[in-house]
C-alpha cells in the first residue's frame, strides 16, 4: 500500500521513480548477476558435497567431518563472513600470508561471490544430502551390470534422480543471496545490490518510505518467480517402489576424487574462519603476533558488549520458546483435528508466506505497520518478526512428524475417557519431542545471526549482537567483531550439541 501512495492518491508513481533511478536498476542487475553465479557455484558444490556423504566409500570419519564442518557456518551471522573474508584474503590476511599472493579483490563483485558461497552452501548442501538418501543404490549395481560408463551410470542414478531438489538447491540459494544484507554491508564495496540499496533508502539522512516500500516489493519478485519454478520442477520428482540397502559398488578412483575434493573444501571454509579465533587473542594481528587476551577481556567487561548479548539471548531463547510453541500448535490443528481441508490449506498457505519474505522486506513492513503502536522499539516487536520469519521450516517439522504418529491415538483416549489436550499432552507431545527439541534449536540459532529481519527495527535499547556488528564496523573495530561473533558461535554451538545430546537420550529412553 505504502509504495503506490503518492502526492496525487494511488499510483504508480513510485514504481516510474524507482525504475528511473540508475543506481536501483544497477544495484538490482548487481543482485541477480552474482546470486546467479553464486547460486549456480553452490548447487554444485554441494552436490559434491552430498554425493560424496552418500554415494562413495570415503572413510565414515572424513564424512563426519564433511557433515559437521559445513555446519559451522550456519552458527555465525552472515556480515561476520565479510570481515572474516577480509582478515583472510586482505593483503595482510592469513591466507594471503600462507599462499604469498592476494588470490581476490575482497571488495566488491568477487568478494560477494565467496562471501554468499560459504553463507548458501550448508543449505544446498542439506537440501541434496536429504535427497540423496532417498535414491536406491542397487541401481548403481544394475549400471555397472549392464557395462555403464562412470559418467553414464553417474547421470543416470545420481544427477536425473535429482533434478527437481538440484533446481530446489539453485532457488534458495540464489534467494538467499539476493536479499543477504549482511554480506554486502561488510565487502560490498562499490558494488551495490538491492539489499544495500533498500538500507541506504531507509536509514538515510531523510527515510523514504514510498521508494523504500517499491524496492521491498522488487525484492519478492524473486521469491515469487523461485515458489512458480519449484512448482514446475516438481513434475520431475519420482519415487522408488522400495530403497533396499545395497552397498555401494568399489572405485578408489571416484572415492579418492570426491573424498579429497570435498574435506578440502570443507577445510577451505572452516579456514577462512580461522581468522576470527586468532586474531583477537594477539597484541596487533597481523604485525604483533604475541599472545593476548586484552581484547577479548576488553570485550567482556565492556557494559555495553555483554548488555547486546544478554538482548541477543532473551530475544532468541523467548523467540525459540514462543516460535516453538505456537508452531507446533498450528501443525497440531492442521493435522490431528478433523478441521476442513480448505481450513487447512489455509494454514499451510499462512506458514509459507514465512519462507518467501526476505527478511529485510518483513522488517520494513514491521517498521511501518507498528510505526504509531507501542511495540515500536520494543524487544517484543524482535521477538514476533524472528517468530514470522523462521516460522516456516519448524512448522513442517512438526507437521511432518505429528502425521507419521498413530492417528488412532485421538480415539483410543476418548475411549479411555480422555479429553482430546489430555492425550494432545500425555501421548502425542511426549512422542515428538525430538521434533520439538530440534524446533527449539532451529528458532533459536536462526534468532541469533539473524540482521536482516531486524536491522530496521532495533534501537539504541534493544540493540543485538548482528546489529552491534554493524555498528563497530563504522569504526574499524575488528577485534570487537570478532569477539562478539566467537560469542555467538558459542552459543549457538552450545545450543546445537545440547539439542543432539537432548535428543539422543530420548532415543535410548525410547528404545529401552
Amino acid at each position: 500500500i505504502t509504495s503506490l501512495k503518492s502526492a496525487q492518491g494511488i499510483d504508480f508513481s513510485n514504481y516510474i521513480s524507482v525504475l528511473q533511478d540508475k543506481s536501483v536498476i544497477k544495484a538490482i542487475g548487481n543482485s541477480v548477476k552474482v546470486s546467479a553465479i553464486a547460486a549456480s557455484i553452490t548447487t554444485f558444490l554441494g552436490f559434491i558435497l552430498a554425493y560424496t556423504v552418500n554415494f562413495t566409500q570415503t572413510a565414515s570419519s572424513l564424512k563426519s567431518l564433511i557433515r559437521m564442518g559445513i555446519v559451522v557456518p550456519m552458527l555465525l551471522p552472515s556480515i561476520t563472513y565479510g570481515f572474516a573474508i577480509i582478515y583472510s584474503f586482505g593483503k595482510q590476511g592469513l591466507l594471503t600470508k600462507l599462499f604469498g599472493v592476494e588470490l581476490f579483490q575482497i571488495y566488491g563483485f568477487q568478494g560477494l561471490l565467496v562471501g554468499y558461497v560459504i553463507y548458501t552452501l550448508p543449505f544446498a548442501f542439506f537440501l541434496l544430502n536429504n535427497s540423496f538418501s532417498y535414491i536406491d543404490k542397487k541401481y548403481l549395481i544394475v549400471s555397472e551390470l549392464m557395462g555403464d560408463g562412470f559418467w553414464r551410470s553417474f547421470t543416470n542414478t545420481a544427477v536425473r534422480p535429482l533434478i527437481g531438489t538440484i533446481g530446489g538447491a539453485f532457488v534458495v540459494s540464489f534467494i538467499l543471496s539476493f536479499t543477504d544484507f549482511g554480506i554486502p554491508a561488510s565487502v560490498g564495496g562499490n558494488h551495490n545490490v538491492i539489499a544495500t540499496e533498500l538500507y541506504q533508502v531507509m536509514l538515510g539522512a531523510i527515510p523514504d518510505f514510498p521508494h523504500g516500500s517499491v524496492i521491498a516489493m522488487l525484492m519478492l519478485l524473486p521469491a515469487f518467480a523461485g515458489v512458480c519454478f519449484l512448482n514446475y520442477l516438481e513434475r520431475f520428482n519420482f519415487s522408488y517402489d522400495t530403497i533396499s540397502t545395497t552397498g555401494l559398488p568399489d572405485n578408489k578412483l571416484r572415492d579418492l576424487l570426491f573424498g579429497s575434493v570435498s574435506v578440502l573444501l570443507v577445510i577451505g571454509i572452516l579456514s577462512v574462519f580461522l581468522v576470527m579465533f586468532i586474531a583477537p587473542f594477539v597484541k596487533n594481528y597481523p604485525y604483533d603476533m604475541q599472545f593476548s587476551t586484552e581484547f577479548v577481556q576488553n570485550a567482556l567487561f565492556n557494559k555495553a558488549m555483554v548488555s547486546v548479548y544478554e538482548n541477543s539471548i532473551v530475544v532468541a531463547f523467548i523467540a525459540a520458546v514462543a516460535g516453538t510453541v505456537i508452531a507446533y500448535c498450528a501443525a497440531l490443528v492442521n493435522v490431528r483435528t478433523t478441521i476442513t481441508k480448505r481450513e487447512k490449506i489455509i494454514i499451510d498457505m499462512t506458514a509459507m508466506v514465512a519462507n518467501t519474505v526476505p527478511g529485510m522486506v518483513l522488517g520494513l513492513a514491521f517498521l511501518m505497520f507498528f510505526n504509531d503502536s507501542e511495540l515500536k522499539g520494543t524487544f517484543l516487536i524482535l521477538i514476533i518478526s524472528n517468530i514470522v520469519h523462521f516460522f516456516t521450516t519448524p512448522y513442517l517439522m512438526a507437521k511432518n512428524c505429528l502425521s507419521k504418529l498413530n492417528p488412532a491415538w485421538e480415539t483410543t483416549g476418548e475411549l479411555m475417557g480422555d479429553t482430546w489436550i489430555k492425550t494432545v499432552l500425555r501421548v502425542i507431545v511426549p512422542n515428538s519431542l525430538a521434533t520439538v527439541v530440534e524446533m527449539f534449536g532451529y528458532f533459536f540459532i536462526n534468532s541469533m545471526v539473524t540482521i536482516s529481519a531486524i536491522i530496521f527495527l532495533v534501537t539504541a535499547r534493544t540493540a543485538l549482537v548482528t546489529s552491534k556488528i554493524k555498528e563497530l564496523q563504522h569504526f574499524a573495530s575488528f577485534n570487537e567483531i570478532f569477539v562478539l561473533s566467537i560469542l555467538i558461535f558459542v552459543t549457538n554451538l552450545v545450543v546445537r550439541l545440547g539439542c543432539d545430546f537432548a535428543n539422543k537420550q530420548l532415543s535410548s529412553g525410547n528404545n529401552r
